[in-house]
């Protein structure tokens, strides 16, 4: 593609899809400028921004991108509660819709992102109560048979490695019963990322790096499952090269710009393995059951994904993969000299060994008791796994409850 100011890169995410184009070597409020004026994609001359209450009150970050813009900006948004609450959601909606707004632009981590993406299906639908956003995600019985698609496109600028920047997909909590719900098709995904590297330093270690972890979980995943491609092993081990390094590095400088693009750049390898439909495992199913027990989504992946790569070894379930991630991690120079520092001999290690190595080396939780959830947890947490079609696909399927236990006695403390 071609870049619309000097300094910037400019491409499409993913070859099967126009969407999200990806903007970097600008700074964040620039870019967003120079996209606001120039490109046809947005047309966009009012702008309603969604922004991270932290990230507004403890940088210029808002500010910058407020006065870069002008009076493109017809209405600010400073942070959303915890969950993508639907609440949150109806109130955003109402003020975009009474702001005429063009366009949504997103500042911050990701529930920012997946607020954005479904304020925009609920001003296309025209939603202003409880039961008019229940008419639209995926999974809701009383989901209406046509819905449409949005009209307003939106701009997210990430501070955090989630990666959901790069899906349609997004899930939002019905306050009144505290059910999570899956919005997607005919939902859209950002129309331009803005990756800025530098703006990435405001983001707290422990966020920035257990997101990212929870990338390199896509990737090893996708590279240890028995129903893989090669092209998803391309991008997995692509992946893997930029972010565990960068991690690594990021942790020991958190200066290192270029570490942090790394990142950033792996990321959209990470999320390309899940775009190209290689089913995922247990760290992830087991995961989406510790997030509703106040666990976010990196840690559970810091946590689970070395006990389920261990787990699948025992049964010899899928060693030759396993080599195969194993291999890719031993390449990295940063990987072996964590080893040493662990004195884990190389001949000696296994790819959960590795991964534990790894992500002690970040001081991310590697138990349960590390992220305050005790033994007591354990029965209801193995018992809701078991409907998660992630572990249904995990490479030994997890079909009975005590398999789940299995693994979970081995985080537990």
């Amino acid at each position: 593609m071609i870049p619309l100011a000097e300094g910037e890169t400019l491409f499409v995410a993913f070859e099967d899809t126009d969407t999200p184009q990806v903007s970097y070597g600008l700074p964040f409020a620039r870019a967003c400028k120079v996209h606001a004026e120039k490109s046809t994609a947005l047309h966009a001359s009012r702008i309603f921004i969604i922004a991270s209450a932290s990230l507004s009150q403890n940088t210029n970050a808002l500010t910058d991108l407020q006065s870069t813009l002008g009076d493109r900006v017809v209405g600010t948004r400073i942070g959303m509660k915890p969950h993508t609450l639907w609440s949150d959601i109806l109130q955003i909606v109402k003020e975009v819709s009474a702001a005429d707004a063009d366009c949504l632009v997103t500042l911050g981590a990701g529930s920012l992102t997946d607020g954005a993406k479904i304020i925009a299906l609920a001003v296309a639908n025209k939603v202003t109560t409880f039961d008019d956003l229940a008419a639209l995600p995926n999974d809701s019985p009383t989901r209406k048979a046509h819905v449409v698609s949005p009209n307003i496109p939106v701009v997210s600028i990430p501070t955090s490695l989630s990666g959901g920047e790069y899906s349609a997909f997004a899930g939002g909590t019905n306050d009144h019963t505290h059910r999570k719900h899956s919005f997607a098709a005919p939902n859209k995904g950002p129309a331009l990322v803005i990756l800025d590297a530098t703006l990435s330093k405001t983001t707290p270690a422990s966020i920035w790096l257990s997101t990212g972890i929870r990338a390199v979980d896509h990737c090893v995943e996708a590279l240890c499952s028995l129903q893989g491609n090669p092209a998803a092993d391309k991008a997995a081990k692509k992946g893997l090269t930029l972010l565990v390094p960068g991690l690594l590095r990021s942790k020991l400088d958190g200066e290192d710009v270029e570490a942090r693009h790394n990142c950033q750049l792996g990321v959209i390898e990470a999320m390309r393995t899940v775009r190209l439909g290689v089913p995922l495992g247990a760290s992830h199913g087991i995961g989406h059951q510790l997030g509703p027990l106040g666990v976010g989504h990196g840690e559970t992946s810091c946590i689970l994904l070395p006990a389920v790569c261990k787990y699948n070894a025992k049964h010899r379930a899928n060693l030759h993969q396993q080599e195969k991630a194993l291999d890719i991690l031993l390449e990295i120079p940063e990987v072996r000299k964590a080893l040493d520092s662990a004195h884990l001999a190389t001949p000696d290690a296994d790819l959960g060994g590795v991964l534990d190595v790894v992500i002690r080396e970040l001081g991310m939780p590697r138990s349960l008791k590390d992220v305050g959830v005790g033994r007591e947890k354990l029965d209801g947490l193995a018992e809701n796994s078991l409907h998660d079609r992630w572990c249904v696909t995990n490479p030994v399927p997890l079909e009975r409850k005590g398999q789940v236990l299995e693994i979970l006695e081995m985080v537990v403390e």
